[in-house]
């Protein structure tokens, strides 16, 4: 009898840092990593000097924390908008700035919904998430975020980045086992950037330069007869 793979919650943490050094890494054009140590925790708090959480439920319940010192928010941020192409002029120097709460909201959400799709193609079910809340936080404040869970699980990983910047991801989710049944094919996600650039190549290759009338061709033919 083949045996079941059983996929548990560590698992799911392995697929969510996945979600984060990959989004990262392209935003920033800098590598992102993560250590092969995970810590046990008793639960998910907001910590300074930026912290961000996003809820998320379906086949299971859980929250994505993400607590990033000022050092290291401003590398992320500032990388994304010089890859972005932007002027020095125009970003910000503080990361207590609107701006960079903003940049790094909308990274955040890109990472969590990355990690849904990832889920969804991996294990066969299907979470949504919220709009991710991000917020600067003062040293002394130390904010403790609940969420209603079954058994729930706590985890928190260290993230590192390119100019060697702490900031760490934390993951409360439902105690649960996903038993693979049977072999499936797990589907390519689609790159909707890769399809954009794909059809803009496609337009701006030269045509294909049609064939000649057919009368065209016979013309040339008997004038070659001498006729």
């Amino acid at each position: 009898m083949k045996k079941s793979k059983t996929i548990t919650t560590d698992d799911i943490l392995v697929t969510l840092c996945q979600s984060f050094t990959e989004v990262l890494s392209t935003a920033s054009g800098n590598k992102i990593s993560y250590s092969a140590m995970v810590q046990k925790i008793s639960r998910t708090c907001l910590r300074p000097d930026i912290g961000c959480f996003v809820l998320f439920d379906g086949g299971f319940n859980g929250i994505v924390v993400s607590n990033f010192t000022a050092p290291a928010a401003m590398e992320v941020y500032t990388d994304y908008m010089r890859n972005m192409g932007m002027p020095e002029s125009e970003i910000a120097n503080n990361h207590m700035s609107d701006d960079v709460s903003n940049v790094m909201g909308e990274l955040m959400n890109q990472i969590v919904g990355d990690f849904t799709g990832k889920v969804r193609e991996q294990l066969h079910t299907s979470i949504t998430q919220n709009q991710p809340k991000m917020m600067a936080i003062n040293k002394l404040v130390q904010i403790s975020v609940d969420t209603t869970m079954d058994r729930p699980q706590a985890r928190r990983v260290t993230f590192t980045t390119k100019n060697q910047n702490i900031f760490y991801v934390e993951l409360a989710m439902d105690k649960t086992e996903f038993i693979k049944l049977h072999d499936f094919d797990i589907a390519e996600a689609i790159d909707p950037d890769e399809v954009i650039d794909r059809e803009a190549n496609l337009k701006k290759s030269p045509a294909v330069e049609e064939a000649p009338p057919v009368d065209d061709i016979d013309d040339d033919f008997m004038a070659e007869l001498g006729l």
